[in-house]
């Protein structure tokens, strides 16, 4: 077990079983899962499994995005006129 202590983090009035791989917790039988083969923690499936699920949900367009992209177009726009004047000269 590590640092000496035999009861579960989650649980000491219970003893523990194993340690989760992610974060090192000693754990009792209830919090342990096997997950991928390896045992984890609660917290630490959660985040394994979030981990797994890919990027979130897509958001709508807020006024701050559509400043900065017309900000960004203008750059460019004004970059490709920059250009064309200098290429002119």
């Amino acid at each position: 077990m590590i640092q000496g202590s035999g009861r579960c983090h989650y649980h000491p009035e219970r003893a523990g079983l194993g340690v989760c791989v992610e974060c090192r917790r000693v754990i009792c039988r209830e919090c342990t899962t096997q997950f991928e083969g390896i045992n984890r923690c609660a917290s630490c499936l959660d985040k394994r499994l979030k981990a797994l699920e890919g990027p979130g949900e897509r958001r709508e367009w807020t006024p701050g995005n559509v400043v900065l992209a017309l900000v960004g177009v203008g750059l460019v726009w004004g970059a490709i006129l920059l250009v064309s004047q200098m290429a002119a000269s």
